[in-house]
């Protein structure tokens, strides 16, 4: 097993170096580079050589990457273009900020995709299956953004019960009702997001186990639905569901940029939204690294997961 978890983690690390300069370069050949952003057509090309240089964009461009790569790997991801703050600094105050909207949505939309994903399974064809598997299909097609303006209009103008713009009020910050009350538009516009294709793998899962033969050979001895249920097709149904957590980890960070930037939660979505907008292609580019490694990682931690706890990866191992 220790073997099989290096491999991975071996293959892991030149896929992240591939990804760096996959970002980096495609930034560097992009219509409009860090220099455009920068300048404007009056100054003059002394001017602008001096801005080059001042940054570094003077350089080779594998000069640039090495240099660009070697802070990245000591924590030093560089200035905005447009606000002249610390990338580092802003991303340490936006991440937490996402990681307690996405998180516990995530958790939430997670466990409640488990119970109604078995349920369906285990009623095919009947009316509990048709209603959750329904609501699956309708939350699927249904854009997170339009239901984040339907909460907004009903809750926050209508019905003026709730706010709909930030964390917290302006002299409120220290008060968790208050959190909360901004809170809860947000967190159900993610958990509608994140529910339905859960459901839908789940539901495929526990139809798929209980279809299998040894499930008829349950039934054969006599065995009861429930006793089948509970014993056997559970197991075999939350093998796959536990390792799709790993593949969970990226929306921990880019998960609610459309959520966030409609609310105007102060997390990472607002934050790469106004970084594209003005070209800033520092954070850009920091956010895009950030992004693809934690999916990266997640692949990785969904094949530990299924390392430990199916039997037979192990014996590979």
């Amino acid at each position: 097993m220790a073997k099989y978890i290096l491999k991975r983690i071996l293959t892991a690390i030149p896929m992240v170096l591939f990804i760096t300069i996959l970002c980096f370069t495609l930034m560097h050949f992009s219509p409009y580079d860090a220099i455009d952003a920068m300048t404007n057509p009056r100054m003059s090309q002394e001017t602008i050589d001096l801005i080059k240089a001042k940054y570094g964009y003077d350089q080779p461009l594998y000069i640039q990457y090495f240099r660009w790569l070697d802070g990245l790997m000591n924590g030093n991801y560089g200035y905005s273009i447009v606000t002249k703050q610390s990338i580092a600094a802003d991303l340490s105050v936006r991440i937490p900020n996402t990681f307690k909207l996405v998180l516990p949505a995530y958790i939430t939309a997670y466990f409640l995709a488990v119970v109604l994903g078995l349920l369906a399974g285990s009623h095919k064809n009947r009316a509990a299956d048709k209603l959750i598997d329904g609501f699956s299909s309708v939350g699927i097609a249904v854009p997170s953004f339009w239901f984040s303006m339907l909460l907004i209009f009903v809750f926050g103008y209508k019905l003026k019960l709730l706010p709909f713009v930030g964390m917290n009020s302006v002299g409120m910050e220290a008060s968790v009702a208050d959190f909360m009350r901004h809170y809860i538009m947000p967190f159900s516009t993610l958990v509608f997001a994140f529910l339905p294709a859960n459901i839908k793998f789940v539901r495929s899962s526990t139809l798929t186990q209980f279809s299998e033969d040894y499930v008829l050979v349950q039934q054969a001895f006599g065995a009861s639905k429930r006793e089948i249920m509970f014993k056997h097709v559970c197991k075999n149904v939350l093998l796959p569901v536990v390792t799709r957590l790993g593949m969970a980890l990226p929306l921990l960070v880019t998960g609610a940029i459309i959520t966030e930037t409609v609310f105007g939660w102060p997390g990472v979505g607002p934050y790469f939204i106004k970084a594209i907008q003005g070209l800033d292609y520092p954070i850009v580019m920091i956010i895009l690294v950030l992004s693809s490694t934690l999916v990266i990682l997640g692949n990785l931690l969904s094949d530990i997961l299924y390392c430990l706890i199916d039997p037979r990866i192990r014996e590979m191992g």
